[in-house]
């Protein structure tokens, strides 16, 4: 409740598209108005971008778009190297870092799980604690996102103390029955809105805008 005595209901699921190397992609998303850009440092990954590239795409972005640094299962010095040369305002560890390797860094992070059967995500809140947010994601036995697969929403606990990221499987046309569902924070999408690996489709970027704040209108009524 406001301090004037209003009560205050939290309605706006926040969006973060991933796995951006162009620089003209960015722009395009920042002028729909999503709230993060990925930027992936992860050798392996097709959308795998380096210093300069990276710079590039956060010298693009609008004022107030979060720059969030993927990373998986990295050495120290180079996600120092990363924080260092980039404006990077938040880390996301998309392996089996432990959350005192998380915790190390002067720039806080969100902690992705890959929803395999096993996952206890009571035993996960309490280990990463500390994490800003956890992102759930499909599992898959060899890749470690961006497979376009999802995992079963209702899995998702109603009650949860740390802010949960959507991801997996997700498209502007199944964005809003995931929202309805699952009532994440946000959601995060990157092969949903491409044309190719990498490459983002800007029609499909701007229809997932489109309905995330559809739903936002709907639920204002």
């Amino acid at each position: 409740m406001a301090s004037n005595g209003l009560m205050i209901t939290m309605t706006r699921t926040r969006v973060k598209i991933c796995g951006f190397t162009q620089v003209d992609d960015a722009k395009i998303a920042s002028g729909l108005g999503v709230d993060a850009i990925g930027l992936v440092f992860y050798a392996p990954s097709p959308r795998n971008v380096d210093i300069k590239q990276a710079l590039a795409i956060c010298k693009a972005a609008s004022p107030f778009v979060t720059i969030v640094a993927l990373f998986v299962d990295p050495d120290r010095t180079f996600v120092d190297e990363v924080i260092k040369q980039v404006p990077i305002d938040l880390l996301q560890f998309h392996g089996d870092e432990s959350a005192d390797f998380c915790e190390s860094f002067s720039v806080p992070y969100i902690k992705a799980i890959r929803m395999h059967n096993e996952v206890d995500l009571n035993e996960i809140e309490q280990q990463y604690g500390h994490a800003k947010g956890i992102l759930l994601d499909a599992w898959h036995p060899s890749e470690k996102g961006g497979t376009g697969e999802r995992f079963d929403w209702s899995r998702i606990p109603a009650k949860f103390k740390l802010p949960i990221i959507l991801a997996g499987g997700l498209t502007p046309e199944n964005v809003g029955l995931a929202i309805e569902t699952s009532y994440p924070f946000a959601v995060d999408l990157s092969s949903g809105v491409e044309q190719s690996k990498g490459i983002k489709d800007h029609a499909k970027m701007a229809k997932l805008l489109t309905e995330v704040n559809k739903l936002e209108c709907k639920n204002e009524l």
